[in-house]
């Protein structure tokens, strides 16, 4: 699988990129995503507060990039030397390499809350649909339990939500949060006259710094005018499952953490820009103006992952990671390399910079829009209708416009559709020569064989039998974390197969009592 120009990352820069390079159609263009929408970040919010579904902020990036290839996939490795990306497709099917002859980096930043210890087991990160999703889920269920529960300590500690972080995504999930959760209390018999507490924590000492301490002193009275909590220049320190630290010695009950920090870089791309002899730029790769990467005429950057230098009337900086730069970067990078294949000089990215706006929920928003400030209803009717203008598909833009005119006349929907979760720990039973692994396959489980025997095969290697007490793991598997043998059922075989947290946690040294080799 080769592609004349391959694209790597389906967020805005990604997506308008493809889109753009469709006008040569003799061209074969590839666009690798792990999910195939296009995400309309703006609106997460909404979702998270059961405003809009989740359906109504994605679109479909084969109906957006109609005459690119769309590979659903995580990309593992760039190969640069061999012009390859290594591809994680999924559950059932091995690593991919596609090769390419023009690379085009969009891929974005990964969601790491590891710094903040128990973070990441605790918190709700804040960057997808499904993240909005379990968020408004998990909202709901809290209110449940505290419909059910009769201790008061343990209702105050349901009702109380913190989310962290006081940028726009956290202070436009904290106003969706609170109108949700005050909406809805009203549905719950036991809840009608209690308290709710929803904590808004920053670790500096304005909210909405980009806008300006004006309008982010604004939009922090309004919410607390409306009964948000809000703690200013107070870093969390610490997350368990029933509090969380903050400050010296600040600390709340709470069951519910939203997260709306620790944005890191994508590891593909640290190691690409350690095989090129590159210093990343606070995680980001640096280009020229054009969006090309210095010394490499096949390479590209935009978008979140790009430091790309910026002239803004006149003003020349480095473009911060917002929506509204990555979309107008994807498009010009993908006409930037038409006009290099046809041997033309290529543009610098120069646009002018419109504002930004944010919603603080109760039908008020702030925003700074060419240097005027607006606040209150009218700035929520901008930030409507401008967001409504940029989302892609008229039948997107007709779906919301409807769930929008409901929300004006019908309480929100409380229920809650998400599956149970999975098991990280499930039985499994194989069948005598039944073949479940082949060399290659990348591991997402560790197996424990209770009863039975399992078969190791490789070619040019010894044959190896595990039987009960076993544990198949670490040392089956080669430096990309894929098997380096084929397993199959000896005989009838029950095993346990740990992934998820508990794959993480074998993964970090622990073993099972009971294996007679030596600790992984």
């Amino acid at each position: 699988m080769k592609y004349d120009i391959l694209v790597l990352g389906g967020g805005f820069a990604g997506a308008y990129c493809a889109k753009a390079l469709g006008a040569n159609r003799s061209l074969k263009v590839g666009l690798i995503a792990e999910r195939n929408v296009l995400v309309f970040h703006p609106m997460l919010a909404e979702v998270a507060g059961a405003t809009l579904s989740p359906l109504d902020v994605v679109h479909p990036l084969r109906h957006f990039c109609k005459t690119a290839d769309v590979l659903q996939g995580k990309v593992k490795r760039i190969d640069w030397a061999a012009k390859k990306v290594i591809v994680d497709g999924g559950r059932f099917t091995r690593n991919h390499a596609i090769e390419f002859d023009q690379l085009v980096l969009t891929l974005g930043s990964v969601t790491d809350l590891s710094k903040v210890p128990g973070m990441t087991e605790y918190g709700l990160p804040m960057k997808s649909a499904a993240d909005a999703l379990r968020i408004r889920a998990a909202i709901i269920n809290r209110l449940e339990e505290a419909n059910l529960v009769e201790d008061e300590e343990v209702r105050q500690r349901l009702l109380t939500f913190v989310i962290v972080g006081g940028g726009y995504t956290g202070v436009e999930t904290a106003g969706q949060v609170l109108d949700l959760v005050q909406s809805a209390k009203r549905f719950y018999a036991n809840l009608r006259d209690k308290k709710t507490r929803v904590v808004l924590i920053h670790s500096r000492p304005h909210l909405l710094e980009e806008i300006g301490p004006e309008l982010g002193d604004h939009a922090q009275r309004v919410l607390e005018r409306r009964g948000m909590e809000i703690i200013l220049s107070s870093r969390v320190s610490e997350a368990t499952s029933n509090r969380i630290h903050h400050g010296e010695n600040g600390c709340i009950e709470t069951n519910t953490i939203i997260s709306s920090i620790g944005n890191a870089p994508n590891p593909a791309l640290l190691d690409l820009c350690k095989q090129l002899g590159i210093e990343p730029d606070k995680g980001r790769l640096a280009t020229e103006p054009t969006m090309r990467v210095k010394g490499h005429d096949n390479l590209w950057a935009a978008g979140d992952c790009a430091a790309v230098p910026w002239n803004n009337n006149g003003e020349l900086k480095t473009s911060p990671p917002t929506a509204q730069l990555a979309l107008r970067q994807g498009r010009q990078l993908g006409a930037n390399i038409l006009r290099a294949l046809r041997n033309e000089e290529l543009q610098p990215f120069t646009h002018r910079y419109l504002g930004q706006l944010a919603t603080v929920g109760a039908h008020e928003a702030v925003a700074e829009i060419l240097g005027f400030r607006f606040s209150g209803f009218f700035a929520w009717w901008m930030w409507r209708s401008i967001y409504l203008s940029k989302l892609p598909g008229f039948g997107r833009k007709l779906r919301v416009m409807i769930d929008w005119t409901f929300e004006l006349f019908f309480p929100r929907d409380l229920s809650v559709v998400l599956p149970v979760q999975e098991d990280p720990m499930p039985s499994v039973h194989f069948e005598q020569g039944e073949n479940f692994v082949e060399k290659g396959d990348p591991c997402r489980a560790i197996l424990y064989v209770r009863t039975g025997k399992i078969t190791g095969t490789a070619p040019g290697q010894p044959d190896i039998t595990f039987g009960p007490g076993c544990v198949i793991g670490q040392e089956e598997m080669d430096a990309n974390g894929c098997w380096t043998y084929n397993l199959t059922a000896a005989e009838r075989t029950d095993a346990v197969l740990f992934r998820g947290r508990a794959l993480d946690l074998l993964r970090a040294g622990l073993r099972i009592e009971g294996d007679p080799r030596p600790a992984p």
